[in-house]
């Protein structure tokens, strides 16, 4: 069962990148129920949690927990690398942000590479630190909505999924802060 489930995702991932996205921002026609939600699922033989014991804090982060910029370990280090495509027209535009503080823009062809300041960069790093974004599951996409924009990310070792369609205010507010950065016009 396990295989079939990975197999219905994986040909739904292959289907959204055919139809497109749209260029809506807000997903506003979507309805909540709609939306398809998954994440990975346990392997084989890994040991199931047990719902009556408490996480210990290392594993789950406290809600209240307020960000903290990651950590940067050398300028070459990808922190975050946003890949938008879809839409109506077909877009494919991207966003990598690396720990000398540089970001890498390409729409359309086009490429910018800018150096962040240093307020910018570490909003940028507390954005990436939001313990919110461990519980950000790593597929989310209305299959009732046409045309919308597919959002990729990969950060911290995971690759996450969106349209932006499912309320996500730590990982919107990571995209919007990311958008800013694509080359305008």
């Amino acid at each position: 069962m396990r295989g079939r489930r990975a197999v219905v995702v994986a040909g739904l991932v292959g289907v959204l990148g055919l139809a497109g996205c749209s260029p809506g921002d807000d997903g506003g026609s979507a309805r909540p129920t709609d939306a398809v939600t998954a994440s990975a699922a346990p392997s084989p033989g890994s040991p199931t949690p047990d719902p009556s014991s408490s996480p210990s804090p290392s594993v789950s982060a406290s809600p209240s927990a307020s960000p903290s910029p990651v950590p940067v370990t050398g300028p070459d280090q990808k922190l975050v690398t946003m890949t938008v495509s879809g839409g109506y027209a077909g877009v494919s535009k991207k966003v990598v942000l690396r720990g000398d503080g540089t970001v890498r823009a390409t729409d359309e062809g086009r490429t910018v590479v800018r150096r962040t300041g240093a307020a910018q960069f570490t909003k940028l790093r507390t954005l990436l630190g939001d313990p919110a974004l461990d519980e950000v599951p790593e597929f989310t996409i209305d299959m009732g909505a046409a045309d919308m924009y597919q959002y990729t990310l990969q950060f911290d070792g995971r690759t996450v999924m969106t349209d932006r369609s499912a309320g996500q205010p730590a990982l919107d507010r990571l995209i919007g802060a990311l958008e800013a950065w694509l080359p305008k016009g």
